[in-house]
């Protein structure tokens, strides 16, 4: 194993030190590994946290700014934060407005949201709402989910539920917003090579050179099936088949499309990867609105690529185009 680190005990612990030094406009609460907002909390304004387990860079931390989160708690490596993170996390972003959970659906990441919004209701009297990600088409169950998991979606909804908070719409409308975003968009992963944990020090699972795991999970799970190595545009066409079949993608709605790394696979192979999709999609009448090409959901070190779709009309539009100011995405402020 050959990483950029110390002690793989401290990776999760000193690579938020390394955030806090290079993003003065955030802040972290280490005792809690807490990411969060220098100007949190926002009086009246929709606080939004998510989290999750660490090795998703730039999810979640870095997506904490302005029209995004205003807090994400880091737990260890694929693992799921605590109660008390996402407890404290929830605190520090109550502007007196209401706090949602986003989600993704893995059985450790709900169960601790739901018992932090419990606390956070009983102790401090917050408002807490949570929506659940889930939209990879990969899997319906999984050795880490009950239903599907949660991801690439989880992206364009911090991205455009951050943008309706900043706004200042209230609870019951950033809600609404990105269970809409999470009904209209279908993900799925494919992966060229097995992730390495750092304290584990050996990849996840075994893949031959001439293999691909298709319908893979961020944190190495399984898929569909284990298929022969593939050029760019078959791998283009597994991945959004069973996209286009599970929901109707039409010539009279637009999408934006979300073309995401895995971790190892270099810009050049996705934005190849993107021609080849946005290709299919011409072929098939779906207009693409918008697009995102980028590392913005990993896996650690694993080589591989995911294709998000999303149903998108002028409101979800026009929340995307918002600006952002986060470590991970940037436009427009």
């Amino acid at each position: 194993m050959k990483k950029v680190l110390n002690d793989p005990q401290d990776v999760v612990a000193e690579a938020l030190l390394g955030i806090e030094a290079a993003h003065p406009e955030l802040r972290v609460d280490h005792a809690h590994r807490v990411v969060y907002r220098a100007d949190a909390p926002r009086r009246g304004k929709v606080g939004l946290v998510s989290g999750g387990g660490s090795g998703h860079e730039p999810l979640h931390g870095g997506f904490v700014g302005l029209g995004m989160l205003d807090a994400a708690c880091a737990g260890e490596v694929f693992t799921s934060p605590t109660p008390d993170q996402v407890q404290t996390a929830t605190a520090l972003v109550d502007g007196g407005a209401g706090v949602l959970h986003i989600v993704k659906n893995y059985t450790g990441d709900v169960m601790n949201f739901e018992m932090a919004a419990e606390m956070a209701s009983a102790e401090s009297g917050i408002e807490v709402r949570s929506v659940v990600v889930d939209d990879d088409v990969a899997v319906r169950d999984s050795t880490w989910t009950a239903g599907r998991r949660g991801v690439g979606a989880t992206v364009l909804l911090e991205k455009i539920a951050g943008a309706a908070a900043e706004q200042g719409r209230p609870l019951d409308e950033v809600e609404r917003v990105a269970r809409a975003v999470n009904a209209g968009a279908r993900s799925m992963g494919l992966a060229l090579t097995s992730c390495t944990v750092p304290a584990a020090g050996r990849p996840t699972f075994d893949l031959p050179e001439d293999a691909m795991e298709l319908g893979v999970g961020i944190h190495g799970e399984p898929g569909r099936e284990r298929v022969p190595l593939a050029p760019a545009r078959d791998i283009a066409r597994m991945l959004l088949e069973p996209v286009l079949e599970d929901l109707p993608f039409t010539s009279d709605q637009p999408v934006i499309a979300f073309v995401n790394g895995l971790g190892a696979t270099p810009l050049l192979e996705l934005y190849l990867l993107y021609h080849e999709v946005a290709r299919i999609l011409a072929d098939r009448n779906i207009p693409v609105a918008r697009s995102l090409v980028g590392p913005y959901i990993t896996s650690l070190d694993m080589a591989g690529a995911s294709v998000t779709l999303l149903r998108a009309d002028d409101e979800l539009l026009g929340l995307w185009d918002a600006p952002v100011a986060t470590p991970g995405l940037r436009w427009g402020a």
